[in-house]
Formats: structure tokens, C-alpha cells, sequence
């Protein structure tokens, strides 16, 4: 089982994001019965955020509210909280007030029913020197006990490098429905220094739950079409369903859905020379999706060896985010 600041989580985990930020969350209590269901199956890996939906319904207010039902579920789960975005330009900002800020507010959120086991910038600030950043962290928050440690996100192989400098990196988040991790350095730099890597969004953002068959399939007032991805605008979407296509086929002469199929290749990734422990953590609104999503799959060598080929031959219409996002930090 993989481990994250000292305690055994599950192969799978579990993202939050689309509990609360999105045109029209779930019900609260929709959303508690997939919480319920993710421990349930062993996803103890939580990912949530500051910024993942207003302060007033984020991801940590709905933690607050799920441990006030169910204490007993506190200490059951790791959770990743990302942060850092100034509320006032809405960038990410890693000055010492910021800082102190951002991690207040989500530890105060969570009004002591679960500790803040992880905290991650959700990109790096390239105005202020991590050096400075890691040591206000370590001593007002990880020596002093109010933080279990500091996680990495969207970050490039160079930023690791030079991170675990100043600190000890206890995990990597990085977008998963992409092999430019495994080419970038990022994998490698991640199993050099022994560092998970959390994989987001491995099933495509939803693409590859079979939902999407055609681009007026996309939800109304989705995050996809509000936010402009580009893998998700007219022409890109037509030529992605393509891969989504073949991979149906692999999980349909398996047995499996596609979903499980592409999060179970993630994790099998792992087993490779030179890969670190992959965890991916698929998002759910539902209880039936994080019970599909949460089961374990053996991905056979031979049937890795035929997505690779897939992957190989395929190339992918459109960037990971639009350009006004910033990726590879």
C-alpha cells in the first residue's frame, strides 16, 4: 500500500473538486454518500482545494461538514488541500502573508475535526523563492504541528529538484490523461527522491467514461466548455474521441469499463524500472461512479505494451489547459 505523511492509503484515491466546484454541486448529502463510498473501497486518498468553489462551499467547508456526521471517518483519510491563490488578484501568490493566509484559513475551515495533512501551492510562484516559502512553512506550520507536510503541484522536474532542497516533498499532483510526465522528467525526478505522484484527472476530465460520444454531449455550464479547454473545443473533441474509441475496445475485450481501464493503467504504471508509486485519484459525484472507479484491475504487461502502442501512434488534439492557465511550474 503506498504511503503518505507516515499512513497506508489506498492504490486509488479520490479527487473533490467536482463536489463543489462546478455550475450545480451534487446535494450535500449526495456528496457525502461518494465520500462514504470512497472510503468505503479504500480510496483514503483525498484531493481537495481552497479554491474548488467559493470560500463560503469549498472543498474544505464540505470536509468540515462530512467529519461533523462522521468523526469516526477522520482519521481513515490523507487529504491534499491546494491553495495559495491571493484572493484579491486572483493569482497564485506565495508571499509570507499569503502563505500564512492560505493555510490559516483552510486549517480554520476545517474547525479541528480533521488535521491538514498536506498543503500544495496549486502552482509555483516564480516571484518568491521557494527557499523562503518551505522554511516559513516548516517552522510555523509542520514543527509546530498544525500541517503533516508539503505536496507539489503542476510543477516541472526542475522545480522538484531544486524543491527537495529546501524541504521534505511528501507528493507530486500532476495531470494524468497525458504520457507527458513519463517524458518530461517529472516521473523520473518523483522516483529519484522517492516521491508519490498523484495523478488528476486520469480518466480525461470525464472523456473517457464513455459519457461523451459526440461535443453537444458536454453538460451545459460545464467547467470544460466554461473555461475553454482546448482538448474539449469543436475539431480537438472529434479527434479525441478517437483515442477514447480505442480505448473502449481494450476495456470491452477485458471486461472492464474504460474508466477503470485508464485508471488502472496509471497505476500500473508504477510497476515499471524508473517509475515512482502512481496514485491516481478520479473524481465522483456519486457513490455508483467512485465504486466503478475505486476497483483494482491487473493491467497484464502484454495489454500495457498495447496501449503503449496506441499512445505511440496517437497524437493528442489541443493542450492540456488553455493558455491563460499555467502549467509545468
Amino acid at each position: 500500500m503506498p504511503l503518505l505523511v507516515g499512513k497506508e492509503v489506498g492504490p486509488i484515491g479520490f479527487g473533490l473538486m467536482g463536489l463543489t466546484w462546478r455550475a450545480n454541486p451534487p446535494p450535500e448529502e449526495q456528496a457525502f454518500e461518494a465520500m462514504r463510498a470512497a472510503i468505503k473501497n479504500g480510496s483514503t486518498c483525498w484531493n481537495g482545494g481552497e479554491f474548488y468553489g467559493p470560500s463560503d462551499y469549498n472543498s474544505l467547508v464540505l470536509l468540515e461538514r462530512y467529519f461533523e456526521k462522521y468523526p469516526e471517518d477522520a482519521e481513515k483519510i490523507v487529504i491534499s488541500i491546494k491553495g495559495g491563490l491571493n484572493p484579491k488578484t486572483n493569482k497564485i501568490d506565495a508571499s509570507p502573508e499569503n502563505t500564512r493566509r492560505t493555510i490559516d484559513d483552510s486549517i480554520a475551515q476545517l474547525k479541528g475535526r480533521k488535521k491538514l495533512d498536506l498543503f500544495e501551492f496549486g502552482r509555483r510562484d516564480p516571484a518568491v523563492s521557494m527557499e523562503a516559502t518551505y522554511d516559513l512553512i516548516n517552522k510555523e506550520y509542520v514543527q509546530t504541528g498544525k500541517l503533516g507536510g508539503i505536496s507539489l503541484s503542476e510543477v516541472r522536474a526542475e522545480t522538484i529538484h531544486e524543491a527537495v532542497k529546501y524541504t521534505k516533498v511528501l507528493a507530486v499532483e500532476y495531470h494524468r490523461f497525458s504520457t507527458d510526465v513519463l517524458e518530461n522528467g517529472i516521473a523520473a525526478a518523483c522516483a529519484q527522491y522517492g516521491i508519490p505522484l498523484i495523478a488528476y484527472s486520469p480518466i480525461g476530465r470525464g472523456m473517457l467514461t464513455g459519457e461523451f460520444k459526440k461535443f453537444e454531449d458536454i453538460p451545459a455550464g460545464s467547467l470544460l466548455t466554461q473555461f475553454n479547454f482546448p482538448r474539449f473545443q469543436k475539431g480537438n473533441f472529434e479527434i479525441n474521441l478517437q483515442l477514447v474509441e480505442k480505448v473502449e475496445a481494450i476495456a470491452k475485450k477485458k471486461g472492464c469499463t474504460s474508466a477503470q481501464l485508464a485508471i488502472n493503467w496509471t497505476r500500473a504504471l508504477s510497476r515499471r524500472p524508473g517509475m515512482p508509486t502512481i496514485i491516481p485519484i478520479p473524481g465522483a459525484t456519486t457513490a455508483a461512479r467512485v465504486e466503478e472507479n475505486s476497483k483494482l484491475i491487473d493491467i497484464t504487461d502484454e495489454e500495457l505494451e498495447e496501449i503503449d502502442a496506441i499512445l505511440a501512434k496517437f497524437t493528442t488534439a489541443g493542450e492540456r489547459y488553455p493558455a491563460t492557465v499555467q502549467t509545468n511550474t
